[in-house]
């Protein structure tokens, strides 16, 4: 079971084993294959590299910011709530993630949702919920198992349809869906960006600087700028004690400077990946979906629409993060029970593609309220899941995103009217 778990965990592999299969079905030379196959695990991990150099350098940026203005709370982190998960129910998450696996491709098969999700990391993170959900009412293994499986592989393959007319705008054809699961906030957004269609030509990759702005033209140059005035005010509002616990011996002054540079040099690396396996795996999908599943897409990462809209990336993140940091304020300000902490890294990756969204049907104006939006939902939305999880000893982290925590609290409302 661990090297089935491992398998699905691991997109690179999935991806190379579709492309394989691909280009052996087109009846390509061996050589051919073995090149394509390879450029597409390879290119996946090259994207992988840079997503990861991200979400550390943002993990940083975010404990600064917390640590300098004195934020407490729980912080909305997928990745450290899945940790948690499976310490405690290691067996069913891994067994819903496999079933929901399945599925998918079922429910690709027999419904008009022609979609087979190739994001494994967020399969991994929305099997966590739904196990947790269903321990929360009582259930064992076996009925958590089916029940969560059968849910994650039709909104493995429903939700990205919700996205896909937007899908079309962005990228000019139908060849991908997206396979993030805040599928729901990022098709919101397209539809609020309907409220300044007027202005839609007004895109965020068409916005005037002034000359000394200029910089901002080069998307690599405007986002470094923006990092290092960020990870600065952080670094300098936590302190020269807090900095050298995250620093490793580097000086305080000089470490925000490295993870500003290191996060724009991670995201260069993510979109140098990211054109190498799109370009591999398109043309072999195509080929495999004739065979297996007729009409299907890869519902791929986020990332792979960024080079699309960049500065929309560099505009919704800011956006996102601000609108997080507004609900902290509101939760704080109203006496919540708990105060959800948004996190860099997800504000980064969820809100810029949610810009993106904006952005293809209200121009930038779109994008910033898209945007905005989506980032008041990252923080909100998980307030309606803690008393659940909490009751399992879920304390310390939770599952930000906006497709979790809806369909999470529906199946959650739904089984405690049987209680």
């Amino acid at each position: 079971m661990s090297f089935l778990v491992s398998l699905l965990s691991t997109p690179a592999i999935l991806l190379a084993v579709v492309s394989f299969v691909g280009l052996v079905s087109q009846r390509k030379s061996p050589t051919q294959v073995f090149t394509g196959t390879a450029k597409t695990a390879i290119g996946f991990l090259i994207f992988g590299i840079g997503a990861s150099t991200m979400t550390t350098t943002l993990q940083n940026f975010n404990a600064m910011f917390t640590a300098g203005f004195h934020i407490n709370g729980v912080i909305a982190s997928p990745e450290a709530a899945t940790a948690l998960a499976q310490s405690k129910f290691g067996f069913a998450v891994s067994m819903t993630l496999i079933i929901g696996f399945i599925m998918n491709l079922v429910f690709a098969r027999i419904t008009p949702f022609k979609n087979v999700f190739f994001t494994g990391g967020h399969s991994l993170f929305f099997a966590c919920v739904l196990a947790l959900v269903m321990k929360a009412h009582g259930f064992g293994d076996t009925w958590t198992i089916v029940v969560g499986g059968t849910i994650l592989g039709f909104c493995s393959a429903a939700l990205p349809q919700l996205c896909q007319p937007f899908m079309r705008k962005i990228t000019g054809g139908d060849f991908q869906a997206i396979g993030h699961f805040n599928m729901i906030g990022y098709a919101l957004s397209g539809l609020l960006g309907n409220l300044f269609k007027k202005h839609s030509d007004d895109t965020t990759e068409n916005m005037k600087f002034p000359k000394w702005l200029s910089f901002f033209k080069d998307f690599l140059m405007g986002f470094a700028f923006v990092m290092l005035i960020l990870f600065y005010i952080s670094a300098i509002a936590a302190g020269k004690t807090a900095v050298l616990k995250l620093s490793g011996g580097t000086d305080w002054l000089v470490f925000p400077l490295i993870q500003a540079l290191t996060c724009t040099a991670g995201i260069s690396v993510l979109m140098t990946g990211v054109r190498m396996f799109l370009a591999e795996i398109t043309s072999a999908f195509t080929a495999f979906s004739e065979k297996f599943i007729p009409g299907s897409r890869p519902a791929l990462d986020v990332p792979t629409i960024f080079p699309y809209a960049p500065t929309a990336v560099l505009v919704g993140f800011l956006s996102s993060y601000a609108a997080g940091l507004i609900g902290v304020a509101i939760m704080v300000m109203f006496h919540f029970s708990m105060v959800i902490i948004p996190a860099a890294h997800i504000c980064f990756f969820s809100g810029g593609t949610a810009a993106i969204f904006g952005n293809s049907t209200g121009g930038w104006r779109g994008a910033v309220f898209g945007s905005f939006v989506v980032g008041l939902l990252l923080v909100f939305l998980p307030v309606m899941l803690y008393p659940a999880f909490s009751q399992l000893g879920i304390t310390t982290a939770m599952f930000p995103n906006v497709d979790y925590n809806v369909v999470g609290s529906l199946l959650n409302g739904f089984l405690g009217l049987f209680h």
